[in-house]
């Protein structure tokens, strides 16, 4: 089998991985050269993700370029505690959430690809795709290059040019009512319990959720999440923005008096519900196909990848291992959807309606947490072929 992968993101690279892990020939396609590194924010990958990359054979590298986070606690603007929760697993789940740059776990799955012996080619942005009659597709990109294979699998994000080629009057993502400042401090001086190591800290704050975790190396990596009507213009954030924003909270305001770096702000969309998410040689992953919010956009992409290349191993023809695909993700990564508009909506809650939640939200972790999201955390992720491995 010859895969073609638009986008060299964190689907694409977790698809080239799993699709060579059954023996399928991949090239990767990536308008970009450099997959960030340290710019933009950091992300988790809870239990259920890791799982994933316990299947793709990468979790031990993906671990050695992040840092393990046990726990997290939900702050009142007041510095009043929420709840004191496992980040990303359940209670009595070993298998601890890991944060890391995006850039760095992009790294890392490239580089597991590429020695797995999958091609990545940069520079180039995916322009359309064709059936061809003997039964493969061929694609399309910006320079004039084209690439055939027997599946083109579209892991190119929300802005997918993939979802347009399979639906072009599907509606594109909309602005979601905030947007992601995030960056580092070094020597925070917070008031005890507020940053202990392994701990995601989130404060519902007046302006947004703000989130800081204390990194081994000593420094403190955090993320304003700012409610806003509207996305910010260019040049509108500079780095005083934030402490701004913030200045009404002790901890946000603590740490972003110690902010040594500040990244450019990133606007958080949304997406209508993706009706179709593959034709008969043409796939959609990742949040080109569902962009799941909640933390778990890293983890339910590769969800995505092992499921995609353990039907592309075990079924008989392309078009039923897509149809196969879709039956086994669409239901579960709908009901992730719901949980992350519910958590959204938490987020951009207004004066009143932080003041209730801020009642009712210690009782509601302590009664319902596990029970709400064992079926998130405990996702029994099939492996792929041992044959392949």
């Amino acid at each position: 089998m010859r895969v073609v992968v638009a986008g060299g993101g964190v689907a694409g690279a977790a698809s080239a991985i799993a699709f060579r892990r059954i023996g399928a020939e991949v090239t990767v396609y990536e308008s970009h050269a450099d997959p960030a590194g340290p710019v933009g924010s950091f992300i988790s990958l809870a239990a259920n993700g890791l799982r994933g990359l316990e299947a793709l054979g990468c979790l031990d590298r993906v671990r050695d370029a992040g840092f393990p986070v046990p726990r997290q606690r939900l702050w009142a603007g007041s510095g009043k505690l929420l709840g004191d929760l496992p980040r990303g697993r359940l209670s009595d789940d070993p298998t601890h959430s890991v944060t890391l740059w995006r850039g760095r776990l992009v790294e890392e799955l490239r580089a597991e690809a590429v020695r797995l012996g999958a091609e990545i080619v940069t520079g180039e942005r995916l322009t359309g795709a064709d059936t061809e009659p003997s039964g493969g597709v061929r694609a399309r990109f910006e320079s004039g290059r084209t690439a055939e294979g027997d599946l083109l699998t579209g892991a190119d994000g929300i802005w997918s040019a993939t979802r347009r080629i399979l639906a072009p009057s599907a509606p594109g993502p909309v602005y979601g009512g905030y947007y992601t400042v995030s960056g580092v401090a070094s020597g925070v001086d917070a008031a005890p319990g507020t940053l202990e190591p392994g701990t995601f800290n989130m404060v519902f704050a007046r302006a947004g959720t703000f989130i800081s975790i204390a990194v081994p190396d000593g420094t403190v990596w955090w993320a304003a999440q700012v409610t806003a009507p509207e996305p910010p213009g260019p040049g509108t954030i500079t780095p005083d923005s934030p402490a701004r924003l913030y200045r009404d909270e002790e901890h946000p305001s603590a740490v972003l008096r110690a902010a040594t770096e500040t990244h450019r702000p990133a606007p958080h969309h949304v997406l209508e519900s993706v009706r179709v998410w593959h034709g008969d040689r043409t796939v959609l992953v990742g949040d080109a196909a569902h962009p799941v919010g909640a933390g778990q956009g890293a983890s339910m992409a590769v969800e995505d990848a092992v499921v995609l290349a353990r039907a592309a191993a075990t079924e008989p023809t392309v078009p039923t291992a897509l149809a196969a695909y879709e039956r086994d993700r669409r239901a579960r990564t709908a009901k992730l959807v719901r949980m992350a508009a519910a958590n959204r909506d938490a987020k951009t809650a207004g004066p009143v309606a932080r003041r209730v939640q801020n009642i009712v939200m210690p009782l509601a972790l302590r009664v319902f947490y596990e029970r709400s999201t064992a079926w998130l955390y405990d996702h029994d992720l099939a492996p792929l072929p041992p044959s392949a491995a």
